[in-house]
């Protein structure tokens, strides 16, 4: 059994880890709602972007672009949204799983990654199939640049002809309490934004010079824009499940000190009492 000197010092290091968890859970929580602002800031100007290419799309016809071109799916990449940090529940273990669920259907020269956040770089550097682009040090927070870098990168890729096919994973943030994996195709750009109310509003548009014109200039920013909207929705499940996790092992620590307390009182009663027993018994040899 411990000593009450071994359980006081049991005590003080789950006292520390308490604080520390605390501290990353009051950390992710601040880093959260920052995310959800920024998610809630892109939104409106992503749905504007469909609209418009839908109006677009409805007064063209079918627009011809480098974006759009659908060929023979040769050889795929795939876009990793992981995070650089640990600590976030099964945050990482449930993408990367569903990452090699997806590359079980590929071969090393049909499939290649590109690895945002080390998580990611850790985890396709030691397998089988070629990591060709890894972007971490976000330190969980946005970083336009390397979002850019990420764009050109895919769709330079897709553009020359390397690969047919552009895929990203990510997790998408629902709510607090809700987080989806999600796999959807970056490019080629399936041309479905010809909705029947854009069909509608189509004819309030003059373009100028034309609409095929406006048309190459807007895809590479909607291509930006979905990147964009994806690290957004990554960053934000990443602090999400990190400050559920941490309040969790919070909690957990809390109850680890109630009960190595309650272990430390019933030591130190025993001790007493046995001390006790040891002056009664010493007392009534005296006497005898």
């Amino acid at each position: 059994m411990a000593t009450i000197r071994d359980l006081k010092k049991r005590i003080r290091a789950v006292e520390s880890t308490k604080q520390i968890t605390k501290a990353m859970e009051m950390v992710a929580a601040a880093k959260l709602r920052r995310a959800q602002q920024r998610i809630e800031s892109y939104r409106p100007y992503a749905e504007k972007m469909v609209e418009m290419l839908g109006h677009l799309s409805s007064e063209s016809g079918q627009v011809s672009h480098p974006f759009f071109d659908e060929r023979e799916v040769k050889k795929t990449a795939i876009v990793v949204f992981a995070s650089d940090r640990g600590f976030c529940g099964s945050y990482n273990s449930n993408l990367l799983r569903r990452a090699d669920k997806f590359a079980e259907d590929y071969t090393p020269d049909t499939l290649e990654y590109v690895c945002v956040g080390k998580k990611s770089l850790d985890h396709f550097k030691r397998g089988e199939f070629p990591v060709v682009g890894s972007f971490t040090d976000f330190s969980g927070d946005m970083n336009l640049a390397k979002v850019r870098e990420m764009t050109r990168l895919a769709t330079q890729k897709f553009v020359s002809g390397e690969v047919d096919r552009v895929m990203l994973l990510y997790t998408a943030f629902l709510s607090m309490a809700t987080y989806k994996i999600t796999l959807k195709q970056f490019l080629p750009i399936v041309q479905d934004f010809s909705a029947e109310d854009a069909v509608e509003s189509a004819k309030e548009y003059i373009f100028e010079p034309d609409a095929v014109s406006i048309y190459s200039d807007l895809l590479p920013k909607y291509a930006q824009t979905v990147m964009q909207m994806c690290m957004a929705d990554a960053l934000a499940s990443e602090h999400g499940t990190r400050m559920i996790a941490m309040g969790a092992a919070t909690k957990n620590a809390g109850e680890m000190i109630d009960d190595l307390t309650l272990v430390m009182n019933k030591a130190r009663q025993a001790a007493i009492t046995k001390d006790l027993l040891e002056i009664v018994s010493g007392a009534e040899a005296l006497e005898g």
